[in-house]
């Protein structure tokens, strides 16, 4: 008894893809929602160091003073003057949001004095000092 071998041209194999790709895609959607997005300042400062250091989450207001005694609010020089109408701005859309001033080690005091001083007189309720743990 003989078999009759087909000599027709070979069927390529082929691989279903759908599945995988519909895993790659909720893994994909999976990481977008799960990653926690960091909100700076929008200015590169040196912060200072700090031994006794405590961290704080949830803070809605970043404000960034540079070297030069710039004061950026969201990626925005504004004048000094202009800080707390700026803040009551932007408490009217986030009237819980605390405040965090990330300011450069050589920039001065009397800078962070008045921001923090311009904070108190928005309202803010919380005002932190970012640092570098050393």
């Amino acid at each position: 008894m003989r078999f009759n071998r087909r000599s027709a041209a070979r069927e390529d194999a082929q691989i279903d893809m759908t599945s995988m790709l519909d895993i790659v895609f909720i893994m994909l959607i999976f990481f977008i929602v799960t990653s926690s997005f960091v909100r700076e300042s929008g200015v590169e400062v040196n912060r200072p160091q700090a031994s006794n250091v405590v961290s704080q989450a949830g803070a809605g207001i970043f404000i960034g003073i540079t070297a030069n005694n710039d004061i950026y609010i969201d990626k925005r020089m504004v004048d000094v003057e202009r800080v707390q109408a700026t803040l009551e701005h932007l408490l009217l859309s986030q009237p819980d949001a605390s405040l965090v001033i990330q300011a450069d080690e050589h920039a001065f005091n009397g800078t962070v004095v008045k921001v923090m001083d311009a904070a108190n007189g928005a309202g803010v309720k919380g005002i932190a000092l970012a640092v570098e743990k050393s």
